[in-house]
């Protein structure tokens, strides 16, 4: 195309307006991310032991908090697939124990788990002394047992999948106590080196100043995305305990409508 047309044509045209826009754009950042850089190094190089010592701890948390984050997200999502389906095998199924007989292994989903434990307890009390299945019908007192297994089964569910959201907790909680740790222990050591001198200019001052304040920077870089992750796995942990809640209720009114004993 371009040779088809005239060459002041195209370079008159605003094509390259736009390209010279966008490099000059990107330029514009490269040196701002190579100034903001060059300060951090200076930042750094200005900070104190402790406030290193600070900034090292922060770092640590960080790569804890996230890991937990990624790998709780991972989790969530294995067990919501998995529970959609064991939720559509467990509604096709004509008796409450036909996927127990069956002896399925489904590691990583709650929602078996909690089947698992009341068609184990319900099956304990449908057999007889030999070990057989022989009984149709169980009492209303061996169903309340039944009942609270599943209440435990969904209790320890959930913290299993609450795991771990105490380092998330910690990384609000306390990144940002520890910034302000390094911050005000740097405040401290930049006004003791001015007064030891004798003299408070600016020159001698803005430099502690700065170093001290990174630790702050840090804590809140830390605590921020952690705060964010914390909130919503929280959101959908207590969707999770709904979900498996109300999948123990439904599946306590099929065991007592096909094995209730009737008074």
């Amino acid at each position: 195309m371009l040779d088809r047309l005239p060459l002041g044509r195209y370079i008159g045209s605003s094509r390259p307006g736009k390209i010279v826009g966008i490099m000059n754009v990107l330029s514009f950042a490269v040196v701002g991310a190579a100034a903001n850089q060059a300060e951090l190094v200076y930042v750094w190089k200005q900070a104190t032991p402790e406030a290193k010592g600070v900034i090292a701890c922060l770092f640590v948390l960080s790569i804890v908090a996230w890991s937990k984050m990624v790998y709780k997200t991972l989790q969530m999502r294995r067990a919501l697939r998995l529970n959609y389906y064991f939720n559509e095998e467990f509604r096709s199924q004509k008796s409450v124990l036909d996927l127990y007989d069956r002896k399925l292994q489904v590691e990583g989903c709650p929602l078996y788990e909690v089947y698992r434990t009341g068609c184990s307890e319900l099956d304990a009390r449908l057999r007889g002394p030999g070990g057989e299945r022989r009984r149709q019908r169980v009492s209303l007192k061996n169903m309340e047992h039944v009942k609270r297994s599943l209440e435990n089964a969904v209790a320890q569910e959930s913290l299993k999948l609450e795991s771990g959201l105490i380092w998330l907790a910690i990384a609000v909680s306390g990144a940002p106590f520890l910034g302000l740790l390094g911050t005000v222990w740097g405040v401290m050591s930049a006004f003791g080196g001015i007064a030891q001198q004798g003299t408070a200019t600016l020159a001698a001052m803005a430099p502690g100043v700065a170093a001290a304040l990174i630790t702050t920077v840090a804590g809140l870089l830390v605590a921020i995305p952690a705060m964010f992750g914390y909130n919503w796995l929280v959101h959908n942990l207590r969707v999770f305990t709904v979900g498996l809640d109300n999948f123990a209720q439904d599946f306590v009114s099929k065991m007592e409508s096909e094995f209730l004993e009737e008074e």
